[in-house]
């Protein structure tokens, strides 16, 4: 068996997520479809974690893993046959060889998101943000996204699939900065929830608007309710942008990855 372990970035709008479904387009079904095409045969991917549909990723990770009794493929040589096969919208950046077990869910430390909230009308950028018409107090928004980092129970901001087993995520990092037209929001956490940061965004939407507290927000984080299934932001703003396995250092500074002046 030969395994490699693949980043890859996607614009996900036109996809049903990442994983695979038998009658929707997915990033993982492209991959799939791509390798069995370059190995012809069997083959196995993997990812990091799911994105939603429309969600996008700077940096996901897949294994990728071959029964194969022939010449080894070299990593370059895999990369450019599955990019050669693969749309517009899903690039592989890098392809490296892993151990046979390497596994990119099981293995990963870490995961890190960024959403991008617009203060403006954009032409440009609207597959890659949410636009909020309304003057948000980033500054309360901002003290609110320090009241995640820890050991919590997010069972309030997951669908009601996610509840039938542990919603205890621990946060590593939240915070927010401001980039032109921009508020970035980021998060690392050992894992997330279906829905998780879509929400937590929405929550934090309606705090810099000045319709939830700071008191309210920590009851969401301590006692269950639905509220916040009905704030859920959209997922053009939404990105995974780094996956974090043993050794590796968290991300550092917080800046856009499409900046609207």
């Amino acid at each position: 068996m030969q395994a490699f372990k693949l980043l890859i970035e996607y614009e996900g709008t036109r996809y049903r997520g990442w994983q695979k479904q038998p009658n929707a387009r997915t990033v993982q079904g492209e991959l799939l479809k791509a390798a069995g095409t370059v190995f012809q045969g069997k083959v196995e991917i993997g990812g990091s974690g799911r994105t939603d549909a429309g969600v996008h990723a700077l940096a996901q990770v897949a294994h990728l893993k071959v029964v194969s009794s022939g010449k080894p493929f070299p990593p370059r040589i895999v990369q450019k046959q599955l990019n050669d096969l693969l749309p517009s919208d899903i690039n592989i950046l890098q392809v490296q060889n892993e151990y046979p077990q390497f596994h990119a869910r099981h293995d990963a430390v870490a995961r890190y998101y960024l959403y991008q909230i617009c203060t403006r009308r954009t032409a440009f950028g609207k597959p890659y943000v949410w636009w909020v018409r309304d003057k948000l107090d980033v500054a309360l928004m901002s003290q609110a996204s320090r009241m995640l980092i820890g050991r919590g129970n997010f069972r309030s901001f997951c669908e009601e699939e996610e509840r039938q087993k542990s919603t205890i995520v621990q946060v590593d990092a939240a915070e927010l900065a401001v980039s032109g037209s921009l508020i970035l929001f980021r998060i690392g956490a050992s894992h997330f929830l279906w829905k998780m940061v879509r929400r937590i965004v929405g929550v934090l939407v309606e705090i810099g608007r000045g319709n939830i507290t700071l008191p309210h927000f920590q009851k969401l984080l301590t006692e269950h309710s639905n509220e916040p299934a009905a704030l859920t932001a959209p997922p053009s703003g939404l990105f995974l942008e780094h996956v974090l396995y043993k050794n590796d250092a968290p991300p550092k500074e917080l800046k856009p990855f499409f900046p609207i002046s």
